[in-house]
């Protein structure tokens, strides 16, 4: 993985409804992101095409809608990640800690710009 600005996009797995699209900062070794209500932070390290990391995420903002519920209840969580990468886009497979309850889910990032 190269230092850059990213877009994410993240799906859940396993029959749960979920998704969420936004923007990751990757700098030697450390990622900073975020979208319209979450905000994460976290590390990550590179192999030969490899990647594996993790990341707190929060809530920053309520959703607009009220008929829309947070799989994360507003507490912070915690995910692991690892996937593969090549050229400018990246995919990964990971878990995220909500409480006892651990959900999986599917990311797809693509670069945006150098950094």
């Amino acid at each position: 993985m190269k230092n850059g600005l990213y877009s994410i996009h993240t799906h859940m797995l396993d029959g749960v409804k979920g998704r969420d699209s936004g923007i990751l900062i990757l700098r030697d070794g450390v990622l900073v992101g975020g979208g319209p209500y979450f905000w994460s932070i976290g590390s990550y390290t590179v192999g030969d095409g490899t990647w594996k990391g993790q990341l707190r995420t929060n809530q920053h903002s309520p959703f607009s809608d009220p008929f829309v519920r947070s799989l994360f209840a507003g507490q912070e969580v915690t995910s692991g990640f690892s996937g593969t990468f090549a050229n400018e886009e990246a995919e990964v497979f990971g878990t995220t800690l909500v409480g006892n309850r651990s959900l999986s889910f599917h990311a797809t990032l693509k670069k945006l710009a150098d950094g």
